[in-house]
């Protein structure tokens, strides 16, 4: 089962009339609003071909490739921790044990309140007066990791209560410890189930990297700053930049919604739990 189902209700002929009349109006407003930018950009010879001749210069491309690079390795770092840290605190919050539960509530809720940009700036000028100064790749990945565990465990939450109970009773009844039995049976079959739910949250993650030109990591966006203070070309930098961000981020955004259709397609038999704790 989708785990959206777990937060949405399945639209009923009038809810999906609307969302297709939302969907053509919010398009057309869309290609109104391009089409005059791009006519706007024209009339101030934006358009014209010396203010982009600079991009044909291979070493330039290479650099905003390499910014590239930087926001990749930022990324999957960040998700990596991320996830592992969201994986204990999903498990922690369903603990029986109130100092593991309370805890793990605790982080979770406040977390999700604290904007990852304040970390950073806790990470760039706080820590450092109490001598704790780190490489400007982990003031931009530990922030990130952080915050975004928090996310990461509401999805592990609720995908490990959708599946049946049965799962769990299965695995304690032929001997498996409660570690063993999330290990090899719950967590597995939960993962597969969330797999568009956690890709999608990476996209968001990998679109906060962008935030690293704060501590002048060499992202994408810090490298497209510097190309633009060296050819003066803001308008065009940051159009071939976004370009960038458009197909790395809807790439991983297809493969979430492909996945999630295949889904679908093979619903799993019984209907998900529903937890009255659930954020």
């Amino acid at each position: 089962m989708s785990t959206d189902r777990l937060l949405f209700d399945t639209p009923g002929p009038r809810g999906r009339r609307r969302i297709k009349i939302a969907t053509v109006i919010s398009t057309v407003i869309v290609i109104t609003v391009v089409a005059a930018g791009i006519r706007q950009f024209a009339s101030n010879g934006q358009l014209d071909w010396n203010r982009w001749e600079p991009f044909t210069n291979v070493a330039l491309l290479r650099y905003l490739f390499q910014g590239l690079i930087g926001t990749v390795q930022a990324a999957v770092v960040s998700i990596v921790f991320a996830m592992a840290g969201g994986i204990v605190l999903a498990l922690g919050r369903m603990s029986s044990r109130r100092l593991l539960r309370w805890p793990a509530y605790a982080y979770v809720e406040i977390m999700r309140t604290i904007p990852a940009l304040l970390l950073i700036y806790v990470m760039l000028f706080a820590l450092p007066r109490y001598g704790f100064d780190l490489p400007v790749f982990w003031k931009l990945v530990i922030p990130l990791s952080v915050s975004s565990a928090a996310s990461f465990a509401v999805i592990f939450r609720a995908g490990i209560l959708s599946l049946e109970k049965g799962q769990g009773e299965a695995g304690l009844a032929i001997g498996l410890t409660y570690g063993q039995t999330m290990r090899y049976i719950v967590l597995p079959q939960a993962v597969r189930r969330l797999l568009p739910a956690l890709i999608s949250q990476s996209v968001g993650l990998l679109k906060d990297t962008s935030l690293g030109y704060i501590v002048s990591y060499n992202e994408l966006l810090f490298s497209g700053q510097v190309v633009t203070s060296f050819t003066h070309r803001l308008i065009q930098t940051y159009i071939i930049v976004a370009v960038i961000y458009l197909i790395v981020n809807g790439s991983l955004s297809k493969v979430a919604r492909t996945l999630e259709a295949r889904q679908q397609k093979t619903p799993s038999g019984r209907p998900a739990r529903v937890d009255p704790d659930a954020a």
